[in-house]
């Protein structure tokens, strides 16, 4: 019995001493919550297409104080977001805000191919609503998950506000998701703010721009010129420095609102509209926590007359970094203040399109065309099946087959792509192609995984073409005054700044997956993940 009393009086010591230790370490615990943030009242997520690190790197010292140097010096860098494969800003930006990929979001690229008018359209493209200032029919119904956005406006209820503002619609509308207030973007046509009536806000902020400071008007006067001196900018050749470039918008300018929305002008005009946001909703100033999301372009610019144009790239870069000025300086005068504010800011990546360079230099250069491709295969298919129209079209780097006439002529669907392939092959300016089989049973390009994970197969083609560097798409069917650019190899990475309270300042050059900033974000506003969203969140 001794041993047993011993024990007891062993096992009763350590128990006191168990709860003793507890009640010291409660009260640290309890005060280690208690300097948890308190959640941000204003969220501003900034998606930028083209955003580049080397870049950011490389202009630093034009920089300003107080715009991209705030989000260098104060937040959480990440060099290396890695997307995969290269998308489009649609596509990015609904993993950006969605925290999945395509396959799981429906959004694989800004526009898909129709098999019924055989044209492409919008992803967004939605007969069951109607356009406010357009006679764009869009809808977020094909964003197959929910968002940043989304999530938000549910944890208060639908009494926080979410507003978006880009130049783009699909962006426009992702970035609003399903339940915000508002997205609007610049119509291709008219240069209007443009919306879509599933929203149903109209800021007035929105309608007075376009009655008071219609872009039909402004673009009459409206000039691109340097920011700084050129001579100013670093790592130009002397020859760039000579002539300062100098772009206008004239009525008699062919898409003149595509360039318009190709120049950092736009961003300055989102910047703008956004700052009437902040006042007239008093975001970040009740008791639920809004959110504006807002989409800039740096992607190079298309409608100059010259291939170089690293001056315009770089003054786009110094020109962004004024706007991010002044959209802190608002929101720290006129909104909540910074240090009740959360900023996340995520590039996509840089197109792969530029114009070619001139011919004097003799770099490769050769011409797809996509009609002269459908033609060819419809010809070899007829060989082998028979007469018909055996291939429907062409889009995106996608041919797409007549599914209808093999099922009627009880034709083997996956043997048809796969002779397309084999013959798409030795055309001259393809360097390989893949059947939508091969992407779904992951045999497709160096990086099976990303492209089947970046790939909507109930919008995708029969088989992917892809093209040699240096080599034209040439569409016949396309408008000639569009400018005609050339491929070349595709990046996948863009950098991604945080910047929120009680945030530490931290670099992550490791590539990280594009698909974790949205559990992030939510995690830092203690709110759900989006419903696609399936990798667990950074920790800062």
């Amino acid at each position: 019995m001794k041993p047993t009393r011993h024990i007891t009086r062993s096992m009763t010591v350590l128990l006191a001493s168990a709860l003793t230790a507890v009640g010291i370490s409660a009260p640290s615990v309890a005060q280690e919550r208690k300097e948890l943030p308190k959640r941000p009242s204003l969220v501003v997520g900034i998606v930028v297409e083209g955003l580049s690190m080397d870049y950011i790197d490389l202009l630093r010292p034009q920089m300003v104080d107080g715009g991209l140097r705030r989000l260098l010096e104060d937040g959480v860098a990440i060099t290396n977001l890695d997307y995969g494969t290269a998308l489009d800003g649609a596509a990015a930006t609904a993993t950006l805000f969605t925290g999945a990929s395509p396959s799981v979001t429906g959004i694989g690229a800004s526009t898909v191919y129709d098999a019924t008018s055989r044209r492409a359209q919008s992803v967004l493209t939605d007969p069951a609503v109607i356009g406010n200032f357009t006679n764009e029919t869009l809808s977020p119904s094909a964003l197959k998950a929910s968002t940043l956005a989304d999530e938000l406006r549910i944890d208060a209820g639908g009494l926080g506000y979410v507003y978006a503002i880009a130049s783009e619609p699909e962006q426009a509308i992702i970035l609003a998701g399903h339940a915000g207030n508002s997205g609007f973007w610049v119509n291709d046509a008219t240069g209007k703010w443009a919306t879509t009536t599933h929203y149903k806000d109209l800021p007035q902020a929105a309608q007075t721009r376009n009655r008071l400071q219609a872009n039909e008007f402004r673009l009459d006067t409206m000039q691109w010129t340097p920011v700084i001196p050129v001579a100013d900018m670093p790592d130009l050749p002397a020859y760039k420095k000579l002539y300062p470039f100098r772009h206008a918008f004239p009525r008699t300018m062919a898409h003149r609102y595509k360039a318009y929305k190709n120049s950092p002008m736009v961003n300055a005009d989102i910047t703008s509209m956004a700052a009437d946001y902040l006042t007239s909703f008093s975001l970040g100033k009740r008791e639920y926590t809004d959110m504006l999301n807002l989409g800039y372009t740096l992607q190079p610019y298309a409608y100059g007359r010259e291939a170089d144009v690293r001056p315009e790239t770089m003054d786009a870069y110094l020109r962004l970094d004024r706007d991010l000025k002044r959209l802190f300086t608002i929101i720290e005068e006129k909104g909540p203040g910074m240090d009740h504010t959360m900023v996340f800011l995520a590039g996509t990546p840089v197109t792969n399109r530029t114009r070619r360079d001139d011919e004097k230099w003799g770099t490769p250069f050769g011409e797809f065309s996509s009609r002269k491709a459908v033609s060819l295969l419809n010809m070899y298919l007829m060989a082998i099946y028979g007469n018909g129209e055996w291939v429907s079209g062409y889009h995106n780097g996608q041919l797409y087959l007549n599914r209808q006439l093999a099922k009627d002529r009880n034709k083997d669907l996956d043997e048809i792509r796969s002779e397309s392939a084999r013959f798409l092959t030795r055309m001259s300016g393809v360097t390989n192609a893949w059947t939508i089989n091969d992407v779904i049973d992951r045999r497709a390009t160096d990086n099976p995984e990303a492209t089947r994970r970046n790939t909507v197969v109930d919008t995708a083609g029969d088989v992917f073409v892809a093209i040699a560097p240096g080599w034209q798409e040439v569409d016949d069917d396309s408008d000639t005054d569009t400018p005609q650019t050339t491929l070349r190899a595709a990046t996948t990475v863009a950098p991604a700044f945080i910047l929120a309270p009680g945030i530490r300042k931290q670099t992550i050059d490791t590539p990280t997956d594009a698909r974790v900033l949205a559990p992030t974000v939510a995690g830092i506003l203690r709110i759900r993940s989006p419903n696609g969203a399936a990798l667990p969140r950074l920790r800062f």
